[in-house]
């Protein structure tokens, strides 16, 4: 284990640790003896775990294990352990990216405003919740494909694509819960110093503004889940009633053959000539009265009409657009033709609306001059 120490202006130091091997952190040891344990612990430990405790007495301290994502790849997930009091933060990691990546701007002068170790490692994890960002925004066109895909067209196996939306999901919020517990012991274990720092206030925002992603793609993908049920319940259905009323309509056919097929010397018309002419008539009758039954209680509107009047309605929407382009208003404009036309003819004087006007007060007085 190889290990680097900087040190900063506030006066607080972060000493990072490569992980190489099981017997390789004694020296480490050394220089901070209350890490010792903890040391002892991470070598081993593979899975999240945070711990808020105190040394002698009133020192607090914020320390465990946190599983993170370097890269866009999802099986990039390494273990960072942490081991943080207000003066000394002290990491344990697999590689040297994260400490490289962190000298870099604007990361590195970030650091140097710190005032505490604290604040030093929120930053740290901030930088940490950026790979959830692009992560995130590669699952948003994702899921927006997925969306269109629906639309256009519902296929049999777009449930696995669900599925697997669903999956990656589950892997961003697994990765995020455990930021969000350190954030909240973090809150715990340094409470005068918490709010009144810039590197606590931007983690704080910068989680509500994941959490309310997750949370909203979450909704996004129960509703694809609910229309796929929907739309699955309502195939299944138009399925069992085409098969219903196909039976239906067959039933007669079915029984007159199974009557006149029976092995029997006398059946009706059977010698006659134009007994199967009549056979053949009475089961059309008869098929079409169950079809006529079946039409007249409405169950067969839905089935046998919706396809040619989807198409019929489609039909006239194009010619609707057609005729109609260029000229949005022309219908309004047609109806509105006959109101201007009242009024046209002018020239006689007949339909004038001041001669109406004029002439109602003269009749009056006529009228009353005469009673």
């Amino acid at each position: 284990m190889t290990h680097r120490k900087f040190r900063y202006h506030a006066g607080w130091e972060w000493m990072h640790s490569l992980q190489a091997s099981d017997n390789s952190h004694l020296t480490l040891k050394k220089d901070i003896p209350l890490c010792a344990r903890w040391l002892d612990e991470s070598v081993l430990r593979t899975t999240n775990h945070i711990h808020v405790t105190m040394l002698h007495g009133d020192l607090p301290l914020l320390q465990g294990s946190l599983l993170i994502q370097m890269s866009d790849d999802e099986q990039d997930v390494q273990m960072l352990h942490f081991w943080v009091t207000p003066e000394q933060m002290v990491t344990l990691h697999s590689d040297l990216r994260l400490v490289l990546r962190m000298q870099r701007s604007p990361w590195s002068e970030r650091l140097e405003k710190c005032g505490s170790a604290p604040e030093a490692f929120m930053l740290l994890l901030s930088y940490v919740l950026d790979t959830f960002h692009d992560g995130l925004d590669s699952f948003e066109a994702k899921l927006h494909q997925l969306e269109n895909s629906m639309r256009r067209r519902n296929r049999a196996d777009l449930m696995d694509g669900i599925f697997e939306r669903r999956y990656e999901l589950l892997h961003w919020s697994q990765l995020f819960v455990p930021v969000l517990e350190i954030e909240m012991a973090a809150r715990e274990a340094f409470l005068q110093h918490y709010d009144a720092t810039e590197g606590f206030s931007r983690l704080r925002f910068k989680l509500e503004r994941i959490d309310s992603l997750i949370k909203h793609y979450n909704q996004q993908i129960d509703t694809l889940i609910s229309m796929d049920d929907a739309i699955s319940n309502l195939r299944g259905t138009d399925v069992m009633k085409t098969l219903t009323i196909f039976t239906a309509l067959f039933t007669p056919a079915g029984v007159i053959g199974a009557l006149w097929g029976m092995n029997f010397q006398r059946l009706p018309w059977l010698r006659e000539s134009w007994g199967f002419a009549l056979v053949l008539g009475i089961t059309g009758l008869l098929t079409a009265g169950v079809y006529f039954w079946l039409w007249h209680k409405g169950w067969t509107g839905d089935l046998l009409k919706s396809g040619r009047s989807s198409k019929a309605a489609a039909s006239k929407h194009g010619h609707g657009q057609a005729g109609g382009s260029g000229r949005p208003g022309s219908s309004e404009r047609a109806h509105a033709r006959p109101s201007q036309n009242d009024t046209a003819p002018i020239a006689d004087g007949s339909n004038h609306p001041s001669d109406h006007a004029t002439d109602s007060p003269s009749r009056s007085s006529r009228s009353r001059s005469r009673s």
